[in-house]
């Protein structure tokens, strides 16, 4: 009885389609990402070994910063961690739009998965922050504007990860997640204006500005290298993550079935 009460709540979320990338139970959309993502992995993994190899040695060519010294060299890890930090709660704010508005089982899969890779993302732009900013303004932490607004960030990650583990039910965890990702949504441009609207200890943009970079090349190809290596890295993780939390429904819906099934020969075979 209770495998069947499941099943049958499992069968409203994940609707039962034709049989594609060998998962029968699955909805077309998650079949077609399966598919679609085992072949853009592996080229993935490729662009950003490439890319990855082309910052290293670039960064070793690099110069040392006037004032900052060697320190500056964390700016090539800090910035895309930075940029991915925000560019992942973009997307999951799309995710949501689609969970929510359009009830994509894609969309659902999405959002749930880019939580904890972007909370990763966003510790490692505080901690890279705090060891650039020791040697550069003296100090591990300040309650800057732009800091802490990252910070708020991370805490809004975190809220949507065990939000979305806080429910047995995935059609309500997956509409609760994506009602408190849209809500953190005014919090992406207080990160990108706040050094505009407040005075802040933290640098305003140097590279992506209206009067253009104030880089020194030497310094700008490097970053952009390793900005574009962990882009790729970020996707990668992101697809690989999509395509586990899949695996893991396929199991659960091969599990329910697998539960009715045995219950349905139990009752065939008690007597009247």
């Amino acid at each position: 009885m209770i495998a069947a009460k499941l099943n049958s709540a499992y069968y409203k979320f994940m609707n039962k389609t034709s049989r594609t990338y060998k998962m029968r139970s699955l909805p077309a959309s998650l079949n077609h990402f399966m598919k679609i993502s085992s072949t853009l992995l592996p080229w993935l993994t490729y662009i950003t070994v490439c890319f990855l190899i082309l910052g290293l040695i670039l960064i070793t060519h690099s110069p040392e910063d006037y004032q900052q010294g060697i320190a500056v060299k964390i700016m090539y890890i800090h910035v895309p961690f930075a940029w991915l930090s925000t560019f992942c709660y973009i997307i999951m704010s799309i995710a949501a739009l689609g969970s929510l508005i359009w009830r994509y089982h894609l969309a659902d899969v999405a959002l749930k998965c880019g939580a904890p890779i972007g909370a990763i993302f966003t510790a490692l732009a505080l901690v890279t922050g705090a060891l650039w900013g020791r040697p550069t303004w003296g100090t591990w932490w300040v309650w800057d504007a732009r800091l802490t607004s990252v910070l708020i960030l991370l805490f809004i990650y975190l809220a949507i990860v065990m939000l979305a583990r806080a429910f047995d039910n995935k059609e309500k965890a997956a509409r609760a997640t994506a009602i408190l990702t849209l809500v953190g949504l005014v919090n992406i441009p207080i990160i990108k204006f706040s050094v505009n609207w407040w005075n802040t200890l933290h640098q305003s943009a140097s590279l992506l500005r209206s009067g253009g970079t104030t880089i020194d090349r030497a310094m700008l190809w490097p970053l952009i290298a390793m900005i574009v290596c962990f882009t790729f890295l970020f996707i990668s993780l992101y697809l690989m993550a999509m395509r586990n939390e899949i695996n893991d429904r396929h199991i659960q819906i091969l599990q329910i079935q697998e539960a009715r099934r045995a219950q349905q020969q139990d009752s065939s075979s008690c007597p009247s």
